[in-house]
């Protein structure tokens, strides 16, 4: 029997599988049932053949199974099944004990099923490592830090990272990738450098590779760390690497995405052979940078135009707002017989709420059905975003339970759909869920929930969810966090405790924090805390107005009027005046009701007073009406709103704005 087995082991390396086959149709004829042995060389000979039903049921007549027979039929599924998750389904119903080739092969599965799987199975693979003694084994590691990345638990990734007694370049290739994947970019560049000094320490000659310089320039390039960058690329040149078009495309997008665009170009004019990937680093770059047309010229100059280059372009359009030119190269991309992928639909999708209607949105959802990339991760995200900003939020539901497989990216959609259409308790609701199913909230998702819980006055859910963070997860708030708690406890109120939580942050607040500290104070009209936020917001960022009109307005509601008037003296102070001519800045006195607004008109410029003194000139304003293509409305606002009598007290007011009209 072994000679046959060694045979069929034979025909599989080999390719020929009519061969093997015959040796297979002379078991049957003669009655004998494939030993483990024999099994194995057959499930191996059909697997590299495509034929997995073939392997599986060869697998399947054997009676037990030996260990061998199943790190046979695991890895076969790993390797060539189109569901990377089938390996671990196929043996979540065993009851053999792995071994380290049995955990490397499902780890492998796991981090191809990138996070479509539940985190909850890589946490179980994970504990059955360390409790079987294989967390020294180096295979085995390398994997568990893939899959734990790609379920989105990189603490754990970085905590296998260190505690292995022995690593190799894809120890370091595996957390420094997954860091850059992950949004660990100040993490990357840390690795890299204790990767090359510990290159230098051992002298072993095991240091960075052409695959770790392309994940540090990712991470440098979204830092925009230029000087670290170029340090990258002159270790790369001055170490030898071997500088394949990999590396090369790296480079030249991490220049282009910096904004060194000169150079960039020169290094891929300069470049032997090009891609399609080098062309799109390039117009990514020019795209990033504004320059569009330049982006769409090299574009055109391309001579093979892969999928991956008309997506670069479509993202750098609707990048810059050509939502128009969008469309038209959609049409333009599929009369070329390049098919739109999941990234194309995906990148397509943020633009649909800025259509006249849903039409685009529908005809890209069944166009991914229709191709089987309605389970896509970024596309689902991509559809429940467009439908909850176009304000079809029921359907941007039944996308989300449509899902089969919900990732982090997936919960955080939906979570941030409801919470930006004021649904705080669905909200909360959904967040539960998510963490009962096994994902793990990252600090988009605690940003969404804290958000709904600041604008519905959910205070203490709000404290839980905050105080869960570190706790329970993990997480370090970051400024996003603590301003969606600054901005609760303001909105209800509690200012005091407000600005005590500013105080005992670990970092300096800056303009999001001092600005919900102002809008919850204007909330609650409390005077003194809105102007402590405000002289600080006036030294972070002076130029903005939206925090003038909002102190000028908590001083009118509480009849500061002079003090409201010296805020709009600041306004004017710090040159915000020169956007609109002197001229034609005036003080309204609305009255809205029903369809037309009741205006009345009166100079504020100094140097500019009103010919008729402090008379007051009125009209109506149909609301309702077309105003003229060639007049421009340009409409600062310091108001205070009075009911005309209570029984308007519903629907009409005085509103005192500044309001400046350009024809």
């Amino acid at each position: 029997m072994r000679a046959y087995g060694h045979l069929i082991q034979l025909c599989a390396e080999s390719g020929h599988l009519a061969a093997g086959r015959q040796l297979h149709a002379r078991l049957v004829a003669a009655s004998v049932t494939p030993s483990n042995f024999l099994a194995s060389k057959l499930i191996s000979l059909y697997s590299r053949a495509d034929r997995l039903r073939d392997a599986r049921r060869v697998f399947d007549s054997i009676p037990q199974p030996s260990l061998f027979a199943w790190n046979a039929i695991l890895i076969a599924l790993s390797l060539h099944s189109p569901d990377p998750s089938a390996a671990v389904r196929l043996f979540a119903s065993s009851a053999v004990s792995p071994d380290e080739i049995t955990l490397s092969t499902l780890l492998r599965s796991l981090a191809a099923s990138g996070p479509a799987l539940s985190p909850l199975v890589t946490g179980e693979l994970h504990a059955v490592v360390f409790l079987r003694g294989f967390g020294s084994d180096l295979f085995v590691s390398n994997a568990l830090i893939t899959a734990c990345a790609n379920a989105g638990d990189m603490r754990s990734a970085r905590a296998v990272f260190d505690e292995m007694p022995r690593r190799d370049v894809v120890s370091w290739n595996s957390l420094i990738s997954a860091c850059a994947r992950a949004g660990w970019y100040r993490e990357c560049l840390d690795l890299f450098q204790e990767f090359v000094r510990v290159r230098s320490c051992d002298g072993d000659g095991v240091g960075p590779n052409g695959v770790t310089v392309t994940s540090v320039l990712h991470a440098c390039a979204q830092l925009k760390a230029v000087d670290f960058g170029i340090g990258v690329h002159r270790f790369a040149a001055e170490s030898g690497l071997d500088m394949d078009m990999a590396v090369w495309n790296s480079i030249v997008g991490f220049y282009a995405k910096c904004g060194r665009l000169q150079y960039a170009r020169q290094l891929l004019d300069g470049m032997t052979r090009k891609d399609s990937i080098s062309y799109s680093a390039m117009i990514t770059g020019y795209m990033n940078n504004g320059h569009v047309e330049e982006g769409m010229q090299l574009f055109r100059q391309a001579s093979a135009r892969g999928i991956s280059m008309w997506n670069s372009v479509i993202a750098g359009l609707v990048q810059n707002g050509r939502q128009s030119d969008v469309l038209r190269l959609l049409q333009e991309m599929i009369a070329s017989k390049v098919l739109p992928n999941s990234s194309t639909l995906s990148i397509v999708m943020p633009s649909v709420p800025s259509f006249s209607t849903l039409l685009g949105a529908k005809q890209a959802h069944g166009y991914a059905i229709r191709n089987d990339y309605d389970q896509s991760i970024s596309l689902v995200s991509a559809l429940i975003d467009a439908y909850a900003k176009a304000g079809f939020l029921d359907t941007a539901r039944k996308v989300f339970k449509l899902t089969e497989h919900r990732s982090t990216i997936v919960w955080t959609s939906i979570i941030s759909a409801v919470a930006a259409h004021g649904e705080a308790v669905e909200a909360l609701s959904l967040f539960n869920q998510m963490i009962t199913a096994g994902a793990k909230p990252d600090t988009v998702t605690f940003t969404a929930v804290l958000s709904a819980c600041a604008h519905s006055g959910k205070v203490a859910e709000a404290r839980k969810v905050f105080n869960s963070m570190q706790a329970v997860f993990g997480i370090s708030p970051v400024i996003e966090q603590y301003a969606c708690m600054v901005s609760a406890l303001s909105r209800a109120g509690m200012l005091k405790e407000a600005v005590k939580l500013v105080n005992k942050m670990p970092f300096e607040p800056n303009a999001k924090i001092w600005g919900a500290l102002l809008n919850g104070a204007a909330v609650v009209g409390d005077v003194e805390f809105g102007r402590y936020a405000f002289d600080r917001l006036f030294i972070i960022e002076p130029k903005n107005t939206g925090n003038y009109i909002v102190m000028a307005n908590l001083y009118s509601n509480a009849d500061k009027w002079e003090e409201a008037e010296t805020i709009r003296s600041m306004l004017w102070g710090v040159g915000l005046e020169k956007e609109v001519p002197p001229q034609v800045k005036s003080q309204c006195l609305m009255k809205h009701q029903k369809s037309s607004i009741q205006v009345a008109a009166i100079s504020t410029c100094p140097d500019q007073p009103n010919e008729a003194g402090d008379s007051v000139t009125s009209g109506n304003i149909d609301v309702n009406s077309n105003v003229s293509s060639s007049s421009s409305w340009s409409l600062g606002v310091f108001c205070r709103v009075e009911p005309w009598s209570s029984s308007e007290a519903n629907f009409g007011g005085i509103i005192y704005v500044t309001i400046s009209l350009c024809t």
